[in-house]
């Protein structure tokens, strides 16, 4: 072979080394996973000013951790009840409030992380804030875990009022001490939410949007919102101050499993 011969015959060798490199381990990158229905939009894309506080895309759940199915902190609903949350939003501004929405549409395998948590006993890591007075062995039985939620549907979200302006809010750390979810409000983590007499998620029956103990300012909170949202065509879950269906739901039989991403929506 001569000199010019290998000169030209080396680089392609180290081509087709490359290549072969690249064909065995190509770039890892996260599974883009099923896709929404045209149906399915950013709440930010229809009213930019509602305020999100995407708690399952974090650790300060009842779980303690991130949930499954969360890639990003955004609010995807359908378009029909996102439309009816611009309008409430708009008599609420105008009143000085805000909503804020703490989950909205929720993937099927977010769901199956919360039953495989209720199933494990040993695991109580966040029982002092979200459950203090609750045995986790009757979480399905009281009715706070299921194996199916209305929010995989599309059309329920959770949600409070903040008085405007907004208070900065600090994050959550892992591991901080706990304090009861139906503690004063002083006492409890803090919210820039108005005071609603618990936190989001607060496993207990206080939580129960008419309960009789709640009164004065708490019990006026949790009727403002839900007559401003119930006027616009939403519907309260009674044992849920803050859990509200859009009537008549887009897909009222379907429990969809993509995950909570931009991405879902295929750049809509």
């Amino acid at each position: 072979m001569t000199g010019i011969a290998r000169m030209l015959r080396a680089p392609a060798a180290v081509a087709v080394s490359l290549l072969a490199v690249t064909a065995a381990a190509p770039p890892a990158q996260a599974e883009p996973g099923p896709t929404a229905p045209r149906e399915f939009v950013d709440l930010r894309s229809v009213d930019p000013t509602v305020l999100t506080e995407m708690r399952y895309a974090t650790a300060h759940t009842f779980m303690g951790e991130r949930v499954d199915g969360y890639r990003q902190p955004v609010c995807l609903l359908t378009r029909p009840a996102a439309r009816a949350l611009r309008t409430a939003q708009r008599r609420l501004l105008r009143q000085g409030y805000s909503l804020k929405v703490y989950d909205c549409y929720r993937p099927q395998r977010a769901v199956d992380h919360f039953v495989r948590w209720a199933k494990d006993p040993d695991d109580q890591v966040m029982k002092g804030e979200f459950y203090p007075l609750v045995d986790k062995s009757r979480l399905f039985e009281d009715g706070y875990i299921a194996e199916r939620s209305g929010h995989s549907r599309g059309g329920t979200v959770d949600l409070t009022l903040v008085k405007l302006p907004a208070a900065p809010t600090r994050p959550y750390v892992p591991g901080e001490k706990p304090v009861p979810c139906f503690a004063p409000e002083g006492e409890r983590f803090p919210d820039n939410s108005v005071d609603m007499g618990t936190g989001f998620d607060c496993f207990d029956t206080l939580s129960h949007t008419d309960d009789p103990r709640v009164r004065g300012v708490q019990r006026a909170n949790r009727q403002f919102l839900k007559k401003t949202l119930t006027d616009v065509g939403f519907v309260n879950l009674p044992e849920e101050w803050w859990h509200f269906t859009y009537q008549p739901e887009t897909f009222p039989d379907t429990y969809f499993d993509f995950p909570v991403s931009r991405r879902s929506l295929g750049g809509r």
